[in-house]
């Protein structure tokens, strides 16, 4: 509280007393006023006592005397409002002397008010109150006359200002008390609403300014050119900005309508300069509930805008660099895996040559045999990188994962080995899944060699599956829309994992093996399948303790599962004659091999080496049986085009896409009509033959 306040205040009091001695002189002169001059006094009284009762300060009013430490040497509180109490912490002060209170203070309290009560001059000054732990904001002054030894003392607490934090929201919550106190105390208002950094504008229900601080309408001024006062229809001083205009309106209906709401925009005349600014709303109420209005908070926030854009501009290029990295990374293990197996496959191709001019046949089958094996692994390389990108070709069917786990037990027994134990536990009424059975045997057999390598000792390994409703919070923490899915896990109890390596498990190429016993794509592999499957995977485990990976993919509904047998063969089926098939590929030694294979077992062959040269034929009176294509294609016309265009006339037509790379688009997202399917390259010849022999005979 300032001086003038202090004075003003003392002037009060002194009015308020001359008043009372004068009505007690009319008491005196005139019985028979006595009782309205009574009346007068009481009504006076009232309104001192609650003018002392209503302020938010705390005020006291102390009475020095004679004491055992000297003349004037200690104080009692005479009187004392009830904000005394809320701001020193102190109940039931009236009575209490000083030095009875805070022995170890008193000393230094009696000295302070010791000197107003004997020089008159008034003092200022802050204080912590040792006794209570809080912040004062004191001023004191003596009553006159000097005879009767009393101060009148005037504080607040201002612990709240010691943190930075709580400040704002201090005055956020009194904020609307104090506003409903201005209708009958404006200045008051005025006052506390001037001390304040924020931007504050009051609106009564016809959107005139009641209330308006001065940092606001330097504001106004500064980004407006506007000059607004109390009294004024903010609406109506937007005329001549009339964009600006319906912003103020929209925003101000609202909190008049009783919203109370936070809201972050851009405001400013786009001549001058603009700003972002928090405007915080909220109801203006009297006391009986009832709106009148409603009053705004504004922070200008644009630099806490800029910052936060800055940071994430920073965080981008960090996450564009990271990108860089695993693409660095990825090349560069490609690039060393590759190398290797073509070494092996061009040495021994080189060597095979050699031979043969030599005339040395009985090394022939050794050479071959090493560069089948360097491109089998080529060609599973492959299959774990278009896994890890979500680019492989699946063949997603109705699968039952109990069988499908329980048929797998065996092989997965005997490569864990005898000194891991593995129980298998398969929930009653299982849901079925929509995925490609063979790439899910392979991610499960992957899981369980991760999980026995982790237990280099021996221990346990436990495959269980389970239905999982998962609702907005549980499909949040797996990053997954809710829903119904089935679970698959594995868990071990090895050697467990770092928060870090998790972070970087399913990262193409890292490993935590030692080099030479891991590529580091098998997770990434697993990871890729489940993604491309419509599901999720996630990573429990603790360093010590063991791990559990499991598989979420959402549950089927349409038909029962169509159980895939993992043990059965495809063998070669007996070809026919008198059939006939269409080879579209552009790449002529591809379309070599598969006419050479075809031609071997009887079928007539015709060849394409694009999409229209297709197309021709196959609208052509031409015999054709069976349409084999790639799917990317030149010419302007990919393979699944060539089919659809194809079944438009030939409706019957069975179609065999081979590819080594197919987007979901282009093969319907991952469902085929009925009599076609999918050969993933590589492949082997018998492999062809068997699957054509199986669509041409069924």
């Amino acid at each position: 509280m300032s001086s003038t306040e202090i004075n003003a205040l003392r002037q009060r009091l002194q009015e308020l007393e001359s008043q009372n001695a004068r009505l007690e002189a009319l008491f005196a002169a005139d019985a028979g006023r006595r009782a309205r001059a009574e009346t007068a006094l009481a009504e006076s009284e009232e309104r001192y006592r609650t003018l002392f009762n209503s302020i938010d300060e705390g005020f006291c009013i102390i009475e020095f005397f004679d004491g055992p430490h000297g003349p004037l040497s200690d104080y009692v509180h005479v009187e004392a409002n009830p904000a005394y109490a809320l701001h020193a912490g102190i109940p039931n002060v009236v009575g209490q002397k000083v030095r009875e209170m805070v022995p170890d203070e008193a000393g230094g309290w009696v000295e302070l008010y010791g000197a107003v009560l004997r020089t008159g001059e008034p003092i200022r000054f802050e204080r912590e109150l040792v006794a209570t732990g809080r912040y004062l904001e004191l001023a004191a002054f003596r009553v006159e006359p000097v005879s009767r030894r009393q101060v009148a003392v005037l504080f607040q607490d201002i612990t709240a200002r010691k943190r930075a934090e709580a400040a704002l929201q201090e005055i956020n919550d009194t904020l609307e008390a104090r506003v409903v106190a201005a209708l009958a105390e404006r200045k008051l208002l005025a006052d506390i609403v001037e001390g304040t950094d924020a931007f504050v504008q009051v609106v009564d229900m016809q959107f005139r300014l009641i209330a308006i601080n001065g940092a606001a309408v330097q504001e106004f001024a500064r980004i407006f050119g506007l000059h607004p006062k109390v009294g004024d229809h903010l609406v109506e001083l937007f005329e001549s900005l009339p964009q600006q205009q319906a912003a103020v309106r929209a925003v101000w209906a609202r909190a008049l309508a009783g919203e109370e709401f936070v809201e972050v925009g851009e405001f400013g005349d786009s001549g001058r300069d603009r700003r972002f600014y928090e405007l915080r709303f909220s109801a203006l109420r009297d006391a009986n509930g009832e709106q009148i209005g409603a009053y705004q908070f504004a922070y200008d926030v644009t630099e806490r805008l800029r910052e936060q854009t800055r940071l994430l501009e920073a965080e981008e290029a960090l996450r564009q660099s990271q990108k860089m990295e695993a693409v660095g990374q990825l090349t560069g293990g490609i690039a060393h895996d590759f190398n290797n197996l073509l070494t092996g496959i061009m040495g021994s191709l080189e060597m095979l040559q050699t031979r043969l001019r030599q005339g040395r046949f009985s090394e022939v089958d050794r050479y071959v045999a090493a560069a089948q094996g360097a491109s089998k692994r080529a060609a599973a390389l492959t299959h774990r990188l278009l896994a890890f990108s979500r680019r492989q070709t699946l063949d997603p069917k109705p699968t039952d994962v109990n069988r499908l786990v329980m048929g797998m037990e065996e092989l997965v027994r005997r490569t864990v080995g005898p000194q891991i134990t593995l129980e298998v536990v398969t929930a009653a009424g299982l849901w079925p899944a929509l995925v490609d059975s063979s790439q899910l045997e392979s991610a499960l057999l992957n899981l369980c060699i991760n999980a026995r390598d982790a237990m280099p000792g021996g221990g346990r390994i436990t495959i269980e599956t389970a239905n999982k409703w998962l609702d907005d919070r549980s499909g949040l923490e797996r990053d997954l829309p809710p829903g119904q899915y089935i679970s698959l896990c594995v868990t071990d109890t090895g050697t467990g994992m770092t928060p870090d390596v998790i972070e970087h498990a399913f990262d193409p190429f890292f490993t935590t093996k030692p080099i030479g016993q891991g590529t580091g794509l098998g997770l990434s592999m697993v990871y890729g399948f489940v993604r491309q499957s419509g599901g999720q995977v996630r990573i429990y485990s603790e360093l010590g303790e063991g791990t559990t990976m499991c598989l979420y993919f959402p549950r089927h509904h349409v038909g029962e599962a169509d159980i895939a047998d993992p043990t059965r063969q495809r063998a070669a089926m007996s070809a026919r004659t008198g059939l006939t098939v269409l080879v579209v590929d552009d790449e002529p030694t591809v379309r070599m091999l598969v006419i050479e294979v075809l031609d071997e077992r009887g079928y007539a062959v015709i060849e394409a080496k694009d999409g229209p040269t297709g197309l021709a034929t196959l609208q052509s009176h031409a015999q054709i049986d069976l349409l084999i294509t790639d799917v990317g294609l030149p010419g302007g016309m990919n393979g699944r085009q060539l089919a659809d265009a194809a079944r438009a006339t030939r409706p019957d037509l069975k179609v065999l896409f081979i590819t080594g790379y197919a987007e979901n688009a282009i093969l319907g997202s991952g469902h085929l009509a009925p009599g076609m399917q999918v050969l993933t390259k590589p492949f082997d010849v018998e492999a062809l033959a068997g699957r054509v022999a199986e669509m041409v005979e069924s």
